[in-house]
C-alpha cells in the first residue's frame, strides 16, 4: 500500500497536479471492500473530505463520472506499479 500511496492521487495528478499526497482507497466489487491489493491512492479531497461527486464516498456514480470507474483507475495503479 505505501507504494500505491507514493503515486499520488490520480485524479489530481490528471488534473495536471503531480505527488498530491495520497490516501488508500479499497476498490469495491459488489459492494464488498476489496483486500488490500485492490486499491488506489485518493488525496483526502477526492477519497472522503470533498462534496458530492468530488469524493468518492460522496456521490460515487457521480465521481466516477467525473474520474473514471474504481477498476478502471484500478488497472492504470496495477500498470503503474508493473503488475
Amino acid at each position: 500500500m505505501t507504494a500505491v500511496a507514493s503515486i499520488g492521487c490520480i485524479p489530481c495528478g490528471d488534473m495536471g497536479y503531480q505527488n498530491s499526497p495520497a490516501e488508500i482507497h479499497h476498490v469495491y466489487n459488489g459492494g464488498i471492500r476489496a483486500s488490500h491489493w485492490q486499491v488506489i491512492p485518493l488525496c483526502s479531497i477526492h477519497h472522503r473530505n470533498g462534496g458530492f461527486g468530488e469524493a468518492v464516498h460522496n456521490g460515487k456514480r457521480t465521481w466516477e463520472a467525473n474520474y473514471g470507474t474504481e477498476k478502471e483507475l484500478l488497472k492504470r495503479v496495477n500498470k503503474l506499479l508493473g503488475v
